[in-house]
C-alpha cells in the first residue's frame, strides 16, 4: 500500500476533525485498539459517526455517554478487511488518551504525540477475522517502510499503554498469529 502525503492511497477516507499537529512530528509507535458500536455489534456507521462528532446520543442507549467525546484514530480496519482512514499519519489522532509506555530505551508518556492508532472493528471476546489480520499486516508493513523510527518491535496495545483504563484489543486478539501474518507480508 502506498502512502501519499500521510494517507494510504487506496483506502476510503472519512476525515475526522479530532486531530492536530504532532509536537515533534515523530512517528515511532503503533497502538492497536478495538471498537464496536454499539458494544458487541459490528457493521453500520456508528464508529465513523463517533470519529467525526456526528454520533446521535439518542440513537442507542450506549451512545449517550460517548456521543460528546472527541476521539479519533488514524485507521479503522473493519470485519471484512476494509480500511478507513480518518487522520493523516503526520497528524496526531486522539486515540490513546492518558498513556505511558517503555519503548525499550526510556519511558514515554502521551502516546498520541508519536504513535499511529489503528482500531480493529471488534471487541475483546469475539475472535478477529482473518481478513483483519491480513489487512493489519499489510498496513503495518507499509507504515514500517514509510516511517524509519517505526519497526516491528514498536507495536503495542491500548491495554499496555493505559492498563488501568483500557484492555483492548483484548484476549480475542491473537498476537502470535498477527506476527506470523507480518512475517508473510514481508
Amino acid at each position: 500500500m502506498r502512502i501519499e502525503a500521510g494517507w494510504l492511497a487506496t483506502v476510503r477516507r472519512v476525515v475526522s476533525p479530532n486531530a492536530n499537529a504532532r509536537p515533534d512530528g515523530e512517528i515511532s509507535a503503533l497502538v492497536l485498539h478495538s471498537i464496536s458500536l454499539p458494544p458487541g455489534e459490528f457493521g453500520g456507521d456508528a464508529i465513523e459517526r463517533l470519529f467525526t462528532n456526528r454520533l446521535a446520543p439518542e440513537a442507542h442507549p450506549a451512545f449517550r455517554d460517548i456521543a460528546a467525546l472527541r476521539v479519533s484514530a488514524h485507521l479503522l480496519i473493519r470485519r471484512d478487511g476494509e480500511c478507513v482512514q480518518f487522520v493523516p499519519f503526520e497528524q496526531r489522532a486522539w486515540h490513546a488518551g492518558r498513556s505511558r509506555w517503555f519503548d525499550g530505551t526510556r519511558e514515554r508518556v502521551e502516546l498520541n504525540d508519536f504513535s499511529i492508532g489503528i482500531e480493529l472493528e471488534g471487541d475483546e471476546i469475539t475472535p478477529y477475522r482473518e481478513r483483519q489480520y491480513r489487512r493489519l499486516a499489510e498496513v503495518t508493513r507499509s507504515l514500517v517502510a514509510a516511517y524509519p523510527a517505526l519497526d516491528d518491535t514498536r507495536i503495542t496495545s491500548h491495554a499496555r499503554i493505559a492498563p488501568l483504563r483500557k484492555s483492548d484489543p483484548g484476549p480475542a486478539f491473537d498476537w502470535a498469529y498477527f506476527r506470523q501474518c507480518l512475517a508473510v507480508a514481508r
